[in-house]
């Protein structure tokens, strides 16, 4: 068995969405590499700043990712394996890339709670209004709408009085 830390500089960008590791960025791993029968069993940690927007209100972040991974490397023989060892070696590349690439949020945010924009004026929200904005009405419902307006009046006025004195 032998652990390995070592650093690595990024030479083209990993990910393809709002976010992703920037060519030039640097990914710290910690590796360790175990002699098993069928190969090298490679387990570790990848740890990097990923950076890119925020999903709802499209200002910039850049947050840190660590990512746990583990393969088996096999050693060369007639079945076929996703990773082998070649000429005594493991090229970790594709497995780290893959974990790291799939760490990636699917919809990042700068902030647990993120109001993101203004539908209407496309300014960043800051902070809740408390009253939620009623949402236009499609005309081809005004009808029902009519309907539902009817029936808050007659819940306001209270109930009629159908006792005769």
């Amino acid at each position: 068995m032998r652990e390995h830390t070592f650093s690595v500089t990024l030479k083209e960008q990993w990910g393809e969405g709002i976010v992703s590791y920037e060519a030039g960025s640097e990914i710290d791993l910690e590796v360790r590499l175990e002699a098993v029968h069928e190969g090298i069993l490679v387990s570790g940690t990848a740890d990097a700043k990923y950076t890119g927007v925020c999903g709802r209100c499209l200002i910039d972040i850049a947050e840190s990712a660590e990512v746990e991974f583990q393969e088996l490397f096999a050693y060369p023989s007639e079945e076929e394996t996703d990773f082998e060892v070649q000429d005594d070696h493991v090229d970790l590349e594709t497995l780290v890339r893959d974990a790291a690439v799939l760490s990636l949020p699917f919809q990042p945010v700068c902030q647990p709670g993120c109001l993101g924009l203004d539908p209407i004026t496309g300014e960043r929200l800051t902070e809740s209004t408390g009253a939620e904005q009623a949402a236009p009405i499609d005309p081809r419902w005004s009808a029902l709408q009519q309907i539902t307006d009817q029936g808050n009046a007659a819940e306001r006025r209270g109930p009629e009085n159908t006792e005769e004195s």
